[in-house]
């Protein structure tokens, strides 16, 4: 099952696409996907609906696909979740996880433009696995715990800007928070069906060039303990996304002059299970 939204900016409608690659209308079951929807047992309704052929079929082919997930709380970042870009990046493995935020409203569609900021000359790529909350997550005791708050997983984009990160006053945030910088989509699959998360292969590709090319496998902290880990320190609410680490390969970590990204080029990125993306670089 794949749940997305459809339609023009800010007036996208719920739908669900299932196996055979037919796409039903949602506005029966729920007015849009978001935290209520997910904590309100949505994804059992949808399939329910289906099973009782309730959802009429919808015609996507012309929609654009804009973000599976409306209104999201907080948007959730772990850094240097990946040992191998780590170390390709000089700094040091992390004995716990590092986290940053990012703001709900850099999330665009799957194939929006992505703007490369003004006075930007080091914006950089970083395939994602996303993990959307579908309950309330508070100071978790196990990782079982953590992996029954999860809802949902999406392919997600954190697109980055080196200078703005980490030569402009000692945070990440203003690196990390331009706009249209977190492209997520284009579906949201329901965590019990994707039988492991920890084994997802994942790519990217700068104008048809493969730069990225790894598995959720290598990552330092694991889903669930990244989940048991957050919920130590903040109230995870379900529709909140944790975006969760990048693999080697990112412009940041090869030779110079490192081939940063810049208005024309085409970022294409997918995970094994979560569709893929594909968007053109214009200038803010």
């Amino acid at each position: 099952m794949q749940l997305l939204r459809l339609g023009p900016v800010g007036d996208e409608r719920p739908a669900v696409r299932t196996g055979d690659g037919t796409t039903h209308d949602l506005l029966p079951i729920t007015p849009d996907i978001d935290g209520a929807f997910l904590a309100n047992d949505g994804v059992n309704r949808v399939r329910a609906a289906l099973d009782a052929g309730e959802l009429d079929v919808l015609n996507a082919d012309e929609m654009r696909v804009g973000p599976p997930l409306a209104h999201p709380g907080k948007v959730i970042c772990i850094g240097l979740n990946y040992r191998d870009h780590a170390e390709e990046t000089g700094a040091d493995i992390p004995a716990e996880p590092v986290v940053f935020l990012k703001t709900p409203d850099t999330i665009v569609g799957p194939y929006d433009e992505v703007l490369v900021p003004r006075r930007s000359v080091k914006t950089d790529w970083e395939v994602e696995l996303g993990v959307v909350i579908g309950r309330t997550a508070r100071y978790l005791e196990s990782e079982a715990d953590a992996l029954a708050c999860v809802g949902a997983y999406v392919l997600s984009h954190d697109v980055s800007e080196r200078e703005f990160q980490i030569e402009r006053g000692g945070t990440w945030d203003k690196g990390k928070n331009c706009e249209t910088f977190n492209p997520l989509g284009p579906f949201l699959v329901p965590a019990d069906e994707i039988a492991d998360p920890q084994d997802l292969e994942m790519r990217l590709w700068v104008n048809g060039e493969l730069k990225q090319n790894s598995t959720t496998k290598n990552m330092i902290f694991p889903i669930a303990e990244v989940v048991r880990y957050l919920s130590q320190f903040l109230v995870l609410r379900p529709g909140d996304v944790i975006n969760t680490g990048t693999p080697a390969g990112v412009a940041l970590g090869q030779p110079e002059p490192k081939p940063y990204l810049r208005a024309g080029d085409v970022v294409e990125l997918e995970i094994e299970g979560l569709g893929k993306q594909r968007q053109t670089l214009g200038q803010a």
